[in-house]
């Protein structure tokens, strides 16, 4: 399985039991501000109300830790509190995640920073294949005062803080497809985070440890390169979670890439139920463009071979409907393009259609609760010329097995409007909070 290919460390004792299956990297950071304390009101004043935010996470750790040692009666009652089957294993640790997941409702609060202005910066696009970039920011920064949420105005109370930086508008609107050149791109995104640096003093303790970025465009890593604290120190939730290309699993976040056309779940797939596996004829399916490494090997062995039962085409012909095939696919076919994440996964999972993922240093959104192998399959690009035979060759029990997978984890990758509990919007601010928990600021008081 690909994503098992990452290896996560932890060090952080007081939450061990809960993350043990999870792993992630606990980096203690001095706060370069703190060094040489003041006796000034401000700065007592402030050192206090950041240890009152540290002592609150410390809490958190405590009662996640106390819930991991709970039986296994009490992990049937939280699945069923969930809304999901007792019987299913999607979860690495279902007592946990949920406790964890509570306490993230109950504590968790994110400063939204005011600078700047669209349309690089407070709103992303809604309406195409970087659809997350926009829903976030926008689900985020559309919480008001006093209401309930995870968005604080005074920041001083935050655990978090998000720079509302929209990537995918920024090679919209200032990248220069002659050019070839990404250095505009940097130096944008750079200004921007400079002027935070110089009139907040959040980022500047903590070297953007506890600071955080969303981008869907493939481009995000790069132009998270060129900051280098930000790339070293913060918190980037990316759809290009590729290994290879810098994605640290232990503080970055993998979220999935989701294509809206018009804003809105695609009606096909929103209608119940869904059709049986006795009435999804095709064994696997897959429809896209020539798109980097690993497609072309599929259409050499593929394309256009077995259309009646193993349909892959390069593209689908005129007057076919996408979302039919992906309802009439036992199987749905995800091989990276041009980058690793394909907003296919999405859509099988919404379909019902257990995902296909054909892809090499691939991290997959919520990995760090999910396990994938529940209700995903994961081939090496070398299986490709077996591919039909293999997925043939497993039995109508094990396939439903892993469609009741895909049905009890669809409402982590849906879109809500407003955002419901468990959604992809609140699972992202879940994966978030996993690494601020595992972020342990050292204080001079503690």
């Amino acid at each position: 399985m690909m994503h098992k290919k990452c290896s996560f460390f932890i060090l952080n004792l007081t939450i061990c039991v809960f993350l043990y299956t999870i792993g992630f990297t606990v980096e203690a950071i001095k706060l370069n501000s703190l060094r040489h304390l003041s006796s000034s009101n401000d700065e007592q004043n402030g050192d206090h109300r950041l240890e009152l935010v540290e002592r609150d996470l410390a809490t958190a750790r405590y009662l996640i830790k106390k819930a991991a040692m709970s039986t296994e009666n009490n992990s049937m009652l939280i699945l069923n509190e969930m809304g999901v089957s007792s019987t299913t294993r999607i979860y690495r640790n279902p007592v946990s995640f949920f406790e964890s997941y509570r306490q993230m409702e109950k504590r968790f609060k994110v400063y939204v920073y005011e600078e700047g202005e669209p349309p690089l910066v407070h709103r992303g696009p809604c309406k195409n294949i970087y659809t997350i970039e926009g829903r976030f920011i926008e689900q985020l920064e559309i919480l008001q005062p006093h209401a309930p949420g995870a968005r604080t105005w005074d920041p001083h109370r935050a655990h978090a803080y998000f720079l509302p930086f929209s990537v995918a508008d920024l090679v919209k609107y200032a990248y220069d497809k002659s050019s070839h050149d990404f250095t505009p791109l940097i130096a944008t995104f750079g200004d921007y985070v400079q002027v935070v640096m110089r009139k907040h003093p959040f980022w500047n303790r903590t070297a953007g440890a506890d600071h955080f970025m969303l981008a869907a465009h493939d481009w995000g890593p790069y132009v998270s390169k060129g900051i280098p604290e930000l790339y070293s120190n913060s918190i980037r939730a990316l759809c290009n979670a590729n290994t290879s290309e810098g994605f640290v699993p232990s503080k970055d976040v993998p979220i999935p890439r989701i294509n809206l056309y018009d804003g809105s779940m695609p009606s096909q797939l929103t209608v119940s139920p869904l059709p049986s596996l006795k009435n999804r004829t095709f064994l696997a399916f897959f429809a896209g463009g020539r798109h980097g490494p690993i497609r072309p090997i599929l259409f050499e062995h593929w394309k256009d071979r077995d259309l009646e039962y193993f349909p892959v085409y390069e593209y689908l012909p005129e007057g076919l409907d996408y979302y039919s095939f992906l309802l009439r696919s036992r199987f749905c076919l995800c091989p990276s393009g041009f980058e690793v994440s394909s907003p296919r996964i999405a859509e099988a999972i919404w379909a019902e259609c257990v995902p296909v993922i054909i892809s090499e240093g691939y991290v997959l959104p919520f990995s760090d609760v999910l396990q994938w192998n529940e209700f995903s399959i994961s081939v090496s690009v070398a299986d490709i010329p077996n591919l039909r035979d293999m997925l043939a060759a497993l039995p109508e029990e094990e396939i439903e097995r892993l469609r009741g997978g895909v049905k009890a984890v669809k409402k982590h990758f849906v879109l809500n409007q407003p955002p419901k509990r468990f959604d992809v919007f609140n699972m992202i601010l879940h994966s978030v909070w996993l690494r601020r928990l595992n972020l342990r600021l050292r204080l001079p008081s503690l």
